[in-house]
């Protein structure tokens, strides 16, 4: 990415979301968003892909709080038109190049001092003193997806990962060069930019066209990679998901990313977890949900009624006489796992089941109840509240 793209792009826009929006809105709008272009979900559509990976690095910059101020102070400073400097002496202009801008301390003790260096050294990886590309460099941070079942994401699961990323290339040992000694390249002078005019006398910075910004050019390119130094690596990895996991959560695997080039630390791999759904068993925040069939009988009397959990014994509930259709009771500890270890409940709604067929016992002794209770209208409430209304 040039210093130019990141301040043109509006990340905010492409998230859809405002400038002041918190973490948690940035996170949904990202979630929302990643699944709908995902590259799985839209095989063959390039404008997807195209707008998966936007989305991504949009969130890689607002998802982050650090960058996320970087971002917010660039844009503040260069955004919309970039930085206007006044009338100089005689009426003249002045010319400002932002590679000076983002160097040390102006001399004399004013000027910038080294905070815009800071602005934008992490994000491309250029220091606020003039140090190059050349220095080790952060790999990328990856996304990958993982379905577990009902059961796994409540108790937690340790699943095979398949990851297909960029890592150094073997045959060169990331050199590029079929003898392992590259020059540094003789365009950018090794920093792997080079500046370019834009108008109003500013001038910003791109990628080498030479050496790809990698600030060093193979005299006898690799035959594997071609003289970038980076090939494709294939590697099934562990993945540990901790229980209690919900559909959609994002998991941050620190170092578990693209490896990082002359010596740099690994990216970061985010694991987006999706969950099957239980034929019996459904999920409210750290509780688990059941619904329970009963007869009229134990509704109308009461009695115990027997709950089955997930992966545990059955526990016993009291139903009290006269519970309505719907009701929901409480088994504590019996729900899924919260991030400190204990466990929700399991919210138990009780579903008064009304027999398709009755033998003729259980008729007569509906029709004795029937005509035991002819008195009652249990509606005469209904009407009257309706008339008040």
């Amino acid at each position: 990415m040039s210093t130019k793209d990141f301040i043109e792009k509006d990340y905010y826009k492409v998230l859809g979301v405002p400038k002041d929006a918190t973490e948690a809105e940035i996170k949904k709008a990202y979630r929302k968003l990643a699944r709908e272009y995902h590259p799985d979900a839209n095989k063959g559509n390039a404008q997807a892909e195209e707008r998966f990976k936007e989305i991504s690095e949009a969130n890689d910059i607002l998802g982050d709080p650090k960058k996320r101020k970087e971002y917010d102070e660039a844009r503040a400073l260069f955004g919309n038109g970039g930085f206007r400097p006044g009338p100089g002496a005689g009426g003249g202009s002045f010319n400002f190049d932002l590679g000076d801008l983002f160097g040390g301390a102006a001399q004399g003790g004013g000027g910038f001092g080294g905070g815009l260096g800071d602005v934008f050294g992490g994000l491309f990886n250029r220091g606020g003193t003039g140090t190059t590309r050349t220095q080790p460099r952060r790999g990328q941070d990856i996304e990958s997806e993982v379905t577990l079942s009902f059961t796994e994401a409540i108790e937690g699961a340790t699943v095979p990962l398949r990851m297909s990323s960029q890592a150094p290339c073997k045959a060169c040992s990331g050199t590029g060069d079929k003898n392992g000694t590259p020059r540094v390249c003789p365009t950018c002078v090794g920093t792997g930019q080079v500046a370019r005019g834009s108008g109003g006398g500013f001038s910003l910075t791109d990628p080498c066209p030479d050496c790809k910004g990698r600030g060093l050019i193979a005299e006898n390119p690799c035959d594997v990679c071609k003289g970038s130094g980076r090939a494709k690596s294939s590697r099934t990895m562990q993945v540990r998901i901790p229980a209690g996991v919900s559909d959609g959560q994002r998991i941050r695997l620190r170092g578990k990313g693209t490896p990082g080039e002359r010596g740099g630390p690994a990216g970061d791999l985010y694991v987006v977890v999706h969950v099957d759904k239980h034929p019996v068993f459904g999920r409210k925040d750290d509780n688990l949900t059941v619904t329970v069939p009963v007869t009229f009988a134990e509704a109308a009397l009461g009695g115990e009624v027997r709950v089955p959990t997930l992966g545990g014994p059955p526990v016993t509930l009291k139903l009290p006489p006269g519970t309505p259709n719907g009701r929901t009771m409480r088994a504590r500890g019996k729900g899924a796992v919260r991030k400190d270890g204990t466990r929700g409940d399991l919210l138990v709604t009780v579903e008064v089941s009304v027999p398709k067929d009755l033998s003729g016992k259980a008729r007569d002794a509906l029709e004795a109840y029937r005509e035991a209770t002819a008195g009652e209208d249990p509606r005469a409430e209904l009407f009257e509240a309706a008339k008040g209304a």
